[in-house]
């Protein structure tokens, strides 16, 4: 058990039974605890596995590589329909988290195997976004922006070009990527949080 764990339990508020639960299975599958970006994280050989996610409407378990995990039953859901990977496992009771414990363990046990036997991440890139002008314009205008644009992640750049092309209107794409240069030259993604100084 990690001690950051348990001050973020005495805080937790709406989903505080729920995540204690989630946790003592996860524990019990022989994981490694830890809090990364603010939640509960188990790792298997300082690998990212789950994270104990908590939301207004449910709580989740989201496996960071759920779409390598077979899911016979569809339990699954993927985060956002852009989600390419992370797949969640979500809850909103405790009684159901204690009805699907051995699924629950099925899932963590298979999440594990996958990364024992070293399976990669393969996303077919054919899906290719195509570069809003209004993006192009700005990075060709702004050669610190290009060089910044470019240091980003794929995943970074595709959630960029993926908020930014959402808007029918021109003007309101412009604007999108106007309040977002600043978190851009400062190399986070769109929905990276900012970090206290």
């Amino acid at each position: 058990m990690n001690p950051n764990v348990d001050l973020y339990l005495s805080e937790a508020g709406k989903w505080r039974e729920e995540t204690e639960q989630l946790r003592r299975i996860l524990l019990d599958c022989s994981l490694t605890e830890e809090l990364k970006w603010g939640k509960p994280c188990y790792t298997y050989e300082n690998t990212n596995i789950v994270v104990i996610q908590g939301f207004k409407e449910y709580c989740a378990l989201l496996f960071f590589k759920g779409y390598m995990l077979k899911d016979p039953h569809d339990i699954l859901k993927k985060t956002g329909k852009n989600t390419r990977v992370g797949r969640q496992f979500r809850f909103t009771s405790i009684q159901e988290i204690v009805e699907n414990e051995s699924n629950i363990k099925v899932y963590i046990h298979e999440a594990i195997e996958v990364e024992k036997s070293g399976l990669k991440v393969e996303l077919n890139d054919n899906t290719e976004l195509n570069m809003p002008d209004e993006l192009q314009h700005k990075l060709d205008e702004l050669p610190a922006l290009k060089t910044a644009f470019k240091a980003l992640t794929p995943g970074r750049q595709r959630g960029y070009i993926i908020y930014f092309s959402a808007p029918k209107q021109s003007g309101t794409r412009q604007n999108r990527v106007i309040k977002c240069i600043d978190r851009i030259l400062n190399g986070r993604g769109l929905n990276d949080r900012d970090r206290a100084i």
